[in-house]
């Protein structure tokens, strides 16, 4: 349980799925560029910022060695974080590799699972939103292979310039790991993150649920006094979720 005091006239912000590098370095950069001005304009009344995940297209960690690119956006974050704003990383199916550079390089906590958070009597349950509810069974399966130990073990030894390219490739081609084939509203009853959170509520109360993923912006009400928020993409929408200290809201940022 994570508890935010929230300073007068401060805001918690969220968003995710920038999914920066795809489709190429050269098409994302005006979305990085975009999403950096963003950074900009918050910093100012910034309380807290959550970033829930797939902030790149692809990112793995070997030893010595992090992903090419993305300067902007990190030397942005690098100075969020030393002006004293609090933020915070979640995993998402395509940054999932994540090791330990946002932490000892960015002091950025980074969180691969679903985290309950406090703030001004809100209850909030946050993450990037990939396997969870029920269905989407094929991408847990390949979620297993991903993160098995040895699997990981075995791409470190391919050198960055193959298993970087690889990967990257699979990205954008494969459309279980790119969700390319899930971009589109189901209806609240085959909404699985509507489920997973209506299936939360019969045993914690929250006032939000927040998550990324779908690549939808979405605000449905799932209970009494609880809603469900997805902060859709930063490649067609450009929106983000704003806490004020006392309504949660989705906005898209022109």
């Amino acid at each position: 349980m994570l508890s935010i005091e929230l300073a007068e006239n401060k805001k918690i912000y969220f968003a995710s799925d920038n999914h920066l590098g795809a489709p190429t370095a050269v098409e994302s950069k005006p979305r990085e560029a975009k999403f950096v001005q963003w950074l900009d304009t918050i910093k100012a009344d910034a309380g807290a910022i959550f970033l829930l995940g797939d902030l790149f297209d692809f990112w793995f960690e070997y030893k010595m060695v992090v992903p090419k690119g993305f300067v902007r956006t990190l030397g942005k974050l690098a100075e969020l974080r030393d002006s004293g704003i609090p933020i915070y990383f979640f995993v998402g199916n395509h940054d999932l590799w994540m090791d330990d550079y946002f932490q000892t390089e960015l002091n950025i906590p980074v969180y691969r699972r679903p985290l309950e958070v406090e703030c001004n009597g809100k209850r909030f349950l946050i993450g990037h939103g990939d396997g969870l509810g029920p269905g989407d069974k094929g991408y847990k399966r390949m979620k297993k292979v991903f993160t098995n130990p040895f699997c990981k073990w075995l791409f470190r030894w391919l050198h960055p310039d193959i298993g970087v390219r690889l990967a990257q490739y699979l990205s954008v081609k494969n459309k279980l790991i790119s969700g390319a084939e899930d971009v589109r509203f189901l209806g609240e009853d085959n909404e699985w993150l509507v489920q997973y959170c209506k299936r939360k509520l019969e045993t914690q109360h929250y006032d939000y649920f927040l998550f990324g993923h779908r690549h939808l912006p979405m605000t449905i009400k799932v209970g009494e006094g609880s809603t469900y928020i997805n902060t859709g993409d930063w490649i067609h929408y450009f929106t983000y979720a704003v806490f004020d200290g006392e309504e949660l809201k989705l906005i898209s940022y022109t």
